[in-house]
């Protein structure tokens, strides 16, 4: 095997492996923002999924169990931070910043007994069992919360064009006028969307505590729950792009070691920081008003 195939291998299974946090965050991020809302605490939500998660497969000896509790922990958050933002004089930024900062510091009081237990792995399935090529055998085994978020960006898709739940959704996204006349109330239905985001973030971070990189750590989270919320910028607010959106982001960040496992260590920590520079350049790119904004609801904050 050459070495360019080599570096196309490891990048598409660190994509893979990369992606599933991102996936899950900005899938939950999509559901918050299409309905007129956005969190930008997340990262506390992934940071506090990753801790909770993690902390309850210690003690349980299960992985599920403890996804379960991930998703129920950030449910919690997005409920909090749905409710305080349904007040009047009320800002999203400023509750999502404060969010954010009580989440990572919760999992950092919480999770120091944490650091040195060792929970069970979440399981994997083996989609290279035909291959005889170790390395594409390594990079295709799969952890089974990808597959999961793979089925979920089309059903998203379907449920946000052809379900009630789905275009309810969307009226109110689009116009507080128009859900109130249709006898929609606006302000229960964010705290719903806002929930359910926040449950797909607690998904997320006990992928990384469980999975990948497999440990909780007060650094696990990287800054993804950031990131998330300009991948759904840069997705355009649609779930397949949102997926699409997930494996390059997850393939900037698996570039670094892919190129260190094949010996080219020139430069590393500027590979390593490609999934920031390519942050950058959606943030600088959304900022225009020409098209930028092109598929984001109208009630959302940042449109307006």
């Amino acid at each position: 095997m050459n070495e360019t195939t080599a570096v196309l291998i490891a990048v598409l299974g660190g994509a893979i492996r990369v992606s599933t946090p991102f996936l899950f965050v900005s899938l939950g991020e999509l559901i918050t923002e299409k309905s007129g809302r956005i969190n930008l605490g997340l990262e506390g939500t992934l940071v506090f999924g990753a801790m909770s998660g993690y902390a309850v497969a210690v003690n349980t000896g299960n992985p599920w169990v403890g996804v379960l509790a991930a998703a129920c922990a950030g449910a919690v958050f997005g409920l909090v931070h749905g409710l305080v933002c349904s007040l009047a004089k009320v800002n999203d930024i400023a509750i999502g910043i404060a969010m954010m900062l009580l989440g990572t510091g919760l999992a950092y009081f919480f999770g120091k007994a944490y650091i040195q237990p060792v929970a069970p792995d979440l399981p994997s399935i083996n989609l290279g069992w035909w291959s005889d090529v170790p390395q594409l055998q390594a990079a295709l085994r799969v952890n089974a919360l990808f597959v999961i978020g793979v089925i979920l960006a089309p059903a998203l898709w379907w449920a946000f064009r052809t379900t009630r739940a789905g275009l309810i959704i969307r009226v109110v996204g689009d116009s507080n006028d128009a859900a109130r006349a249709l006898g929609i109330r606006p302000n229960r239905v964010r705290v719903a969307a806002t929930a359910t985001g926040g449950a797909l973030a607690g998904i997320g971070g006990a992928y990384l505590s469980l999975y990948y990189p497999g440990s909780w750590n007060e650094g696990i989270s990287s800054g993804q729950g950031l990131i998330a919320v300009a991948l759904v910028i840069f997705a355009r607010w649609q779930p397949m792009k949102c997926l699409g959106a997930a494996l390059l982001f997850g393939g900037a960040g698996a570039l670094g070691p892919a190129l260190q496992s094949v010996g080219i260590t020139s430069g590393y920590y500027l590979w390593f920081a490609a999934p920031y520079v390519l942050t950058l350049g959606v943030l600088i790119a959304s900022s225009s008003k020409t098209g930028a904004m092109s598929g984001a609801p109208r009630e959302l904050s940042i449109t307006k």
